[in-house]
């Protein structure tokens, strides 16, 4: 049996497709914080079968949570103070998501600007569906699939 400690003050993010914790892990940029990182793969879940879970042992303001909310919005993130769960917060999809995605659009001023914002705007929340905010250019693939 593995024994992860339990967290003082942090956030859990729990419920996360199994496979897909090191994505979030560069996404949320947690390698250039200088904080404890815990990460759980393929754990058993009775939810989901298997999932993976990330333990952060830092404040919540220093997470991006549009990014989390885009990458897999049925994510749990539980706040964690003096070792108990204080909040879970529900995520959505952000509205707009910036430098997560690139617009592959040969023509888009982001691919002559580089030093331009990749910014994209959710154009239909039921199908997920976000689209360049500059050529209107559709994102195409499910990250969280």
């Amino acid at each position: 049996m593995l024994n992860v400690g339990r967290l003082s003050e942090g956030v859990v993010l729990d419920h996360i497709k199994a496979g897909k914790s090191m994505t979030i892990y560069h996404d949320l940029k947690l390698d250039k914080l200088d904080c404890c990182v815990a990460i759980i793969k393929n754990a058993k879940s009775d939810k989901m079968g298997r999932k993976d879970i990330i333990k952060v042992e830092c404040p919540i303001d220093t997470l991006n949570l549009d990014i989390l909310g885009f990458i897999d919005h049925n994510i749990t993130v539980n706040i964690i103070k003096d070792g108990e769960i204080v909040e879970k917060k529900e995520l959505s999809l952000p509205k707009e998501i910036r430098n997560v995605i690139r617009c592959k659009n040969p023509r888009c001023i982001t691919s002559i600007e580089q030093e331009l914002d990749h910014v994209f705007i959710l154009a239909d929340p039921e199908k997920e569906v976000y689209r360049c905010k500059y050529c209107e250019e559709k994102y195409r693939g499910n990250r969280n699939k």
